[in-house]
């Protein structure tokens, strides 16, 4: 507001009023018909004044464009009364002055700012250095431990967080002390926010919540005073919970920015790191901070003493999003058929968000078919629909695009039936979906923790299955582009079998290529080769092995099932959807087993004792 007022002032009184300008050559011509009175001259600045007055006006300004000899002579031939006056700078010494002003006003106000954002008032006129953290009371906050479902670990070590703010005495009794930050790592969308949320929820305190991002600013010194700010108003409310979402924003390590040591995130993280370390633990003041990238943290935010309990909050396994989707259906009437167990099966790898999402989608489309209740039917699309995008019913496909797609799905459906370590095909489909013309949905029997060899394989055989029967049905000249992101995956895995699993027979068990960092900014991990070219060579032979091996066994097996090949193209061509149940009526029983580890082991223990009694 200074600079503005500051450069209007100098706009007012450094501008000149308009004056009856004339061109050098009509004043010459006023000269010599005897019409002017008087001149001033200034420089090149003619200021003159008419005998009588000439349209209207008995003053004129004229600009002298080059130098002119004879101006003064024709003057005083004409009894012109010539004024001189010495030739100064009209607006510089005046710029300067003004120049002089506006810097004094501009310095005046940046201390103003700074002494706004640096004092640590709260009762400041500038808000700059306020903390911009949430406040929620207990009365507000309705969420409890009841409303988590899927982290029951996690629930667990924060239910001694809980009891600490409730019962503190507890604790001080017997010597120990609560962590004064506990922090929760995660995927995107696995509840960390929520658990923070219910733990203030279950210990009636104040809950105070902030994105790490919130706290740095462009202008030096910002962050640092609003982390003051939000631990000076966490003391008055304490005891309380400060909850920092997306730590990682101002927590990354120091010294990797491009702003080195000085930068403005890392000197509010210095402040972080001060006021973690600087208070009591009796202060009843907990840190809880979320993020999805622990491998970027400074350590010194790490170390015993400030977030000094790590809770990772993984991706829900089978019972748990079982058990979320049981939370997320409470105010939902759903359909008794609906079978939630088959609905968590079918969705591995889904977050809480994700789960929550589905069942929104699935109430949708209750709502358009006007149904009063949620069926199976409706969470399955919805299921799909996150998964994999949404139905393109209305786009136009070829018959020769239908069949190409109808024999690749079979391809994939049949061995994924067949082999008896594959996971048991659970839909297939020939409508286009996102940007896939077709699909084969899965649906394992158990959760998988470990997979040996030969499942691997079984899995890129499927994979594999598509090309193969196209292969099969329309020959090589005829394969189509379909079969790119199968390949795609089957080489990804084809590449971490030999350089990371360890599972090639010429180059056994060996690591492969290293992760390192940081690099730049932040820790970003590139991958270093570490081994020579000659064994680049050995690593593309193999994976190209490993690949053709089983597109091999998978075209094998398709040309002996040929006749359930044609079979189950047939009936997608005419449903477009087979289920489960429909492919096991056209295909028949499949025989799904697991590796008999257990049964292997048993037989080796007895073989043992066996070989032990001969001996003695």
């Amino acid at each position: 507001m200074l600079i503005v007022l500051a450069m209007g002032a100098f706009l007012f009184f450094t501008s000149k009023p308009r004056d009856n300008i004339k061109s050098y050559s009509e004043f010459l011509n006023y000269v010599k018909n005897d019409s002017v009175k008087a001149v001033k001259i200034e420089g090149q600045v003619i200021q003159g004044e008419f005998k009588e007055a000439i349209d209207g006006n008995t003053r004129f300004v004229t600009i002298i464009p080059l130098e002119d000899n004879e101006l003064l002579p024709l003057l005083k031939n004409h009894s012109v009364n010539i004024i001189g006056e010495r030739v100064k700078d009209g607006y510089g010494s005046g710029l300067i002055w003004w120049i002089v002003i506006i810097s004094a006003a501009f310095i005046l106000f940046w201390i103003f700012l700074l002494r706004g954002m640096q004092g640590g008032d709260p009762g400041k006129a500038m808000s700059f250095g306020r903390s911009r953290a949430r406040l929620h009371r207990e009365m507000n906050n309705k969420v409890k431990f009841s409303d988590v479902a899927g982290c029951e670990e996690a629930k667990q070590d924060l239910e001694e967080v809980v009891e600490f703010l409730k019962n503190p005495k507890k604790f001080s009794a017997l010597g120990a002390r609560i962590p004064k930050g506990v922090l929760l790592v995660g995927a995107p969308g696995t509840g960390k926010t929520l658990l923070a949320k219910a733990v203030a929820g279950e210990a009636d305190v104040p809950f105070f919540s902030v994105s790490g991002s919130e706290f740095v600013e462009m202008f030096v010194g910002v962050g640092a005073a609003r982390v003051r700010d939000l631990f000076a108003q966490s003391r008055k409310n304490a005891p309380c919970i400060i909850f920092i979402d997306e730590l990682d924003a101002v927590g990354r390590s120091r010294g990797t920015g491009l702003g080195g040591s000085h930068d403005e995130r890392e000197q509010t993280l210095n402040q972080i790191l001060v006021e973690m370390d600087g208070f009591d633990s009796s202060e009843g003041l907990i840190i809880l901070g979320a993020t999805n990238r622990p491998d970027i943290l400074d350590v010194a935010l790490l170390r015993p003493g400030r977030f000094d309990r790590q809770i990772v909050v993984d991706k829900p396994d089978v019972k748990a999003r079982e058990a979320i989707i049981k939370i997320h259906t409470r105010k939902v009437p759903v359909e008794d058929t609906a079978d939630f167990s088959i609905i968590a099966r079918g969705t591995p790898g889904f977050t809480g968000a994700d789960i929550e999402n589905m069942v929104n989608e699935a109430s949708l489309r209750a709502a358009r078919e006007n149904r009063k209740k949620v069926t199976m039917e409706d969470f399955e699309y919805a299921k799909d629909k996150v998964m994999m995008g949404p139905e393109r019913r209305h786009s136009v496909v070829t018959e020769e695009d239908k069949m190409i797609t109808a024999y690749h799905e079979s391809g994939h459906a049949i061995l994924s039936h067949i082999l008896p370590l594959a996971d048991p095909v659970h839909k297939v489909t020939i409508i286009p979906r996102g940007w896939a013309g077709g699909l084969t949905q899965q649906l394992p029997m158990e959760e998988k923790r470990h997979m040996n060899k030969s499942e691997i394989i079984e899995d890129l055989m499927v994979l594999l299955g598509g090309r193969a029967a196209e292969e099969i049905k329309f020959g090589k000249s005829w394969v189509s582009t379909g079969a790119s992101n199968d390949i795609e995956r089957a080489t990804k895995i084809a590449n971490s079998m030999v350089c990371e699993w360890g599972m090639s027979e010429v180059l056994g068990p060996v690591k492969f290529g290293e992760k390192e960092g940081p690099v730049f900014i932040g820790k970003d991990l590139v991958a270093r080769k570490n081994y020579s070219e000659k064994i680049h060579e050995i690593i593309d032979e193999e994976v190209s092995h490993i690949i053709q091996d089983a597109y091999k066994r998978a075209k094998e097996m398709l040309k002996k099932n040929e006749d359930k090949l044609d079979k189950l193209a047939s009936e997608l061509l005419e449903k477009e959807v087979l289920n489960s149940e429909q492919i096991t009526t056209l295909l028949g029983k499949s025989e799904k087993k697991r590796f008999p580890i257990l049964e292997v082991l048993k037989d080796n223990k007895a073989s043992l004792k066996k070989k032990t009694t001969l001996k003695s």
